[in-house]
């Protein structure tokens, strides 16, 4: 069974008035956002060994290199 929902008083403060403001526009920098930003996660164990932007970095293009670097055996199990 669902409960109804009140309708929700409007608890902005009068003088939180954003009516009357002019020249605001809604999604001004995001494309500059979204250009610019590339964040990802860390678990907890690796941010310790891995505490900066830079040390990540220069241990995936470590890996990146080694990576690169092997090369794949195509004559395994081949006939």
């Amino acid at each position: 069974m669902k409960k109804e929902v009140d309708e929700l008083e409007d608890e902005l403060r009068s003088e939180y008035d954003f009516s009357n403001m002019a020249g605001g526009v809604r999604g001004k920098y995001v494309e500059r956002y979204r250009a610019g930003t590339n964040l990802v996660l860390l678990d907890p164990d690796i941010a310790k060994a891995f505490p900066t932007a830079a040390s990540v970095n220069e241990a995936l293009r470590s890996l990146l290199q080694i990576a690169q670097r092997q090369q794949p055996n195509d004559s395994v199990g081949a006939d």
